[in-house]
């Protein structure tokens, strides 16, 4: 997805989270940029039955937006840096992350400072590549859980992948089949658990 074109991107986050059925955080590296995909997808994920919620849009604080969409097994999140870095979301209700764009570091005087003394574009990939795994710790709490993770940025560098666990599974591809790995592998994984929970009562 080009990153700029902000009805592309709106678009993927429509069918990303209509494949998941829900159950979807989407995360934004600007706040400009999530209101700008709310305004989009609100409307066709209502009519399918999705509850969208959204942070620096609803009225509610983050942990209140949280906790709801906690409960509501179907709904959507959208947010920033406090949903990356503090959302605590077990289970079903998250089983899908779908990030805009890669999170590099805003490059303000501090930061510059930093950069030069602490090892210059190295210092940046180790920053991005904690809010990865941040972003990325919350899909996966309990041994039980599962999810895909999406990054819609195609200018992601391939070293920042060592940011995820070793053994996860990462591809490289168009939107169309991330849509439709996504509802697969969702579908397939939900069904596996409904008949260990029907042996289980069996």
């Amino acid at each position: 997805v080009r990153r700029d074109h902000m009805k592309e991107v709106a678009s993927a986050y429509r069918e990303l989270f209509l494949a998941s059925g829900g159950g979807g955080i989407g995360l934004f590296t600007a706040i400009w940029r999530l209101r700008a995909v709310h305004e989009k997808i609100a409307a066709p994920l209502a009519e399918a039955g999705i509850e969208l919620f959204a942070q620096h849009q609803d009225a509610l604080d983050t942990s209140t937006l949280v906790d709801i969409f906690r409960e509501e097994e179907n709904s959507v999140l959208l947010g920033t840096d406090a949903v990356r870095d503090g959302v605590d979301v077990p289970g079903r209700s998250l089983r899908l992350i779908v990030f805009d764009r890669v999170p590099w570091p805003r490059p303000d005087l501090k930061h510059k400072a930093r950069k030069k003394a602490f090892g210059g574009s190295k210092y940046d990939d180790m920053l991005t590549r904690l809010k990865l795994k941040q972003a990325y710790g919350r899909l996966l709490r309990r041994e039980t859980d599962f999810g895909v993770f999406v990054m819609l940025d195609s200018m992601m560098p391939t070293r920042l992948t060592s940011a995820f666990p070793p053994g996860t599974e990462i591809h490289r591809l168009g939107l169309r089949d991330a849509i439709a790995l996504t509802r697969n592998f969702i579908a397939e994984k939900e069904s596996d658990f409904k008949k260990i929970s029907l042996d289980n009562e069996g």
